[in-house]
């Protein structure tokens, strides 16, 4: 008599493969459900992060175009001594320290308003201002035309002006084809050029610039500087701000405030940063309850193939056997989720930031980390259902039938 040795049953990975993918498509309004709350949880993380990269680049490049090297200098008040004023020789004296590169100061001419006819009635002004304007303060700004030119040297003294491009969009100038004038302070002045924008200027977009000699001329206004923009040597900015106010106003140096506009725009990048951490947090939290979600299904899942499961079982299927194609289900739930959720990201943070004018930058960490995050909860979430079904009964199973 002979002994037959009857090798175990093994279950190859394509075979676990269909046999998960089986239970997916007998049910597919509700794997689509289950699949459907990892999604929005790894699409929410990977737009959040995408997006966050996205503005962070689009930040650099500004900070790269507008440089972190210039300085703003105003009146400030001192201690006890009320509303502070620039010196008339302050720009002077700035030009001197030896860093400063180039120096543009403007002034309030209060006399006047900006009007596009001499109809309008005082008082109506559209927020917009007048601002006398040293005629290398373009160069200074590193600010760039929209249409014409910049006051220059050989205009000094005339009625020309030159457009922010607040004020242009406000006064309804869009392009200079032909010859337009404003009305400044009861005099005619004609338009020679309308500005690009200013991040860090915005009081020079909402203004109508003419130069001192032409405010002193026509609309005879006592000017004392109210803004002084110094550009610096990039590597000694610091030194440079530390020396402005006792340069500035050596009496009374507590009355002038020396900022650094490109500090904003890095503020607005820390808020932002810490907004991206918040909707992280919500990210999470969603793909949290989608991974409950699919534990929840597949233990249902479990409790309606009983049946199943028995019969399985009865034909050779291990108990590995069993745990492995629940499992395998969890994971090609959330797996799919995960790729959905990471094509629906980049959708979302591809369509906001063309919107936005931004270069689209999606990190390789969102992507890889979207779907290790994802199959990793549709393994934690899945090893209890799977283990459920492993430990069914065959003959108690079969009766179900």
């Amino acid at each position: 008599m002979t002994t037959e040795t009857v090798a175990p049953s093994r279950l190859a990975p394509a075979d676990a493969f269909r046999a998960a993918g089986i239970g997916l498509r007998t049910r597919r309004l509700r794997s689509v459900l289950s699949a459907l709350g990892i999604m929005i949880g790894i699409g929410a993380m990977v737009a959040v992060l995408g997006l966050s990269e996205s503005s962070k680049s689009d930040l650099l490049a500004q900070l790269d175009r507008l440089g972190t090297n210039m300085l703003q200098v105003q009146a400030g008040t001192g201690i006890g001594l009320g509303p502070g004023v620039l010196p008339d020789e302050a720009p002077a004296m700035v030009s001197r320290i030896g860093p400063v590169e180039t120096v543009a100061a403007t002034a309030d001419v209060n006399s006047a308003r900006v009007y596009k006819n001499d109809f309008v009635p005082t008082g109506q002004t559209g927020g917009l201002s007048v601002l006398a304007v040293d005629t290398n303060l373009l160069t200074t700004l590193q600010g760039s035309m929209a249409d014409g030119v910049f006051l220059d040297e050989a205009t000094p003294d005339y009625p020309v002006t030159v457009l922010g491009s607040v004020a242009a969009q406000r006064l309804g100038i869009r392009v200079l084809d032909t010859p337009t004038a404003v009305w400044l302070g009861g005099q005619w002045f004609s338009v020679v050029g309308i500005m690009e924008s200013l991040e860090l200027s915005p009081d020079v977009d909402r203004a109508a610039l003419v130069s001192h000699g032409a405010a002193a001329t026509y609309l005879q206004e006592d000017l004392v500087p109210s803004t002084i923009y110094v550009r610096t040597d990039p590597s000694q900015v610091d030194a440079v701000r530390t020396v402005m106010a006792a340069t500035v106003n050596p009496e009374n140096p507590d009355q002038v405030e020396v900022t650094r506009p490109s500090d904003a725009l890095e503020a607005r990048e820390a808020a932002e940063s810490a907004l991206t951490n918040l909707f992280l947090g919500l990210g999470a939290v969603a793909l949290l309850v989608g991974g409950v979600g699919i534990a929840n299904v597949m233990v249902i899942s479990v409790l309606e193939r009983r049946g199943e499961i028995g019969l399985r079982r009865a034909l050779g299927a291990t108990r590995r056997h069993i745990s492995v194609q629940f499992l395998g289900e969890s994971l090609l739930l959330a797996g799919a989720g995960g790729l959905g959720g990471v094509l629906l990201g980049a959708a979302v943070t591809a369509g906001y930031a063309a919107i936005q004018g931004w270069g689209v930058l999606i990190p390789a960490v969102a992507v890889i980390g979207g779907l290790v995050a994802a199959l990793l909860i549709g393994a934690v979430a899945g090893l209890y259902p799977a283990m459920r079904a492993a430990r069914v009964s065959p003959t108690e199973a079969l009766r179900t039938l």
